[in-house]
């Protein structure tokens, strides 16, 4: 199922476009993709996109530098677009404008999104809000820099084509916009795998200290605010390191936390196979995909752990048996 993008924007003149708290590469690739393809087609529209600063290694995405980091109370749109935004509390800045525009446009990925809008797209199927966003879009109309926004987010949502999301789909899709001459080994090396040094320091750490459960199937990664502090960094800078400890040899699952304030965690959920972390993240309030999620949680470190666990070893447990009986 697609979305009708020409009927959504019939009649519209300003349209908000909308990313998720933190925003990640799909989150980016998707918003500035879109607004990208209104802007060269869509000349009459006036869109604007909202979500957090960026960090600095996407700024080879054109027109990033238009970001907007805050919602004008006064200003109203005819339509709201969300992107990659799996419930509504994740809306971010633009969440005022749920309110006030005149129509509503989700397209998503996420298993766990419910929403109800003026017109809603959610494909659980797909790699990338990225990839729901270009199946929108006229491809011949598609110019090298909605390409090169489109191709981030799909490169980092499947882990440069590593993860379990990737079909032969989102491969076709991908090569639809390397034809339009976008330079993909620089976007894979700048966005994707380049860190700060900071970044590689607090990798480095949570590697070193993290923790094996499950006699080496689980792993977990924690994050204090003092060390935040201590190296100066960010919610963004956690990026990628729940993916190098579910890279562990023998891990089926990994857990990062990080703190958001004292005794509040963000979690992040990774598996590689048997475990749906979905549902997991559900229980608590949280949401995401089959083997990529995340929730926030309250407690000590330990706390968030042994309320996770269970689930995890439940799900092992689950597996294991079905496994015998079909062998």
């Amino acid at each position: 199922m697609t979305i009708n993008l020409a009927e959504c924007l019939r009649g519209v003149r300003t349209a908000a476009i909308a990313g998720h708290v933190n925003p990640d590469g799909d989150c980016i690739g998707s918003c500035m993709g879109l607004y990208l393809y209104l802007r060269d087609n869509f000349p009459d529209i006036q869109a604007d996109v909202y979500m957090q600063k960026p960090r600095e290694v996407f700024y080879y995405i054109e027109d990033l530098d238009k970001v907007r980091t805050e919602c004008d109370a006064e200003k109203k749109y005819d339509l709201l677009i969300l992107l990659d935004i799996s419930s509504r509390d994740r809306i971010g800045v633009a969440g005022p404008y749920l309110e006030t525009a005149g129509a509503v446009l989700c397209l998503d990925h996420h298993v766990t999104n419910q929403g109800k809008y003026t017109w809603f797209c959610n494909r659980p199927e797909a790699s990338s809000a990225s990839e729901v966003v270009f199946d929108c879009l006229e491809p011949e109309k598609i110019s090298r820099a909605c390409a090169a926004a489109l191709y981030t987010g799909i490169v980092h949502d499947t882990g440069v084509f590593q993860y379990s999301n990737t079909s032969p789909k989102t491969m076709r899709t991908a090569a639809v916009l390397m034809e339009k001459g976008i330079n993909f080994s620089r976007i894979v090396d700048e966005s994707f795998y380049q860190k700060t040094y900071v970044q590689n320091q607090i990798m480095g750490r949570t590697l070193m200290e993290s923790i094996m459960l499950m006699e080496g199937r689980c792993i977990v990664g924690i994050v204090r605010q003092k060390e935040m502090r201590f190296y100066g960094l960010n919610p963004s800078d956690m990026d990628g390191i729940v993916s190098q400890l579910r890279n562990t040899i023998g891990v089926e699952t990994a857990i990062f936390l990080y703190e958001l304030k004292p005794q509040t965690f963000k979690v992040s959920l990774r598996s590689k196979e048997i475990v749906d972390v979905s549902r997991i993240a559900s229980v608590f309030g949280g949401g995401g995909h089959v083997r990529a999620a995340g929730c926030t949680m309250e407690g000590t470190p330990y706390d968030v752990i042994n309320n996770i666990t269970p689930y995890i070893e439940r799900q092992m447990k689950d597996w294991e048996e079905e496994h015998e009986r079909n062998s």
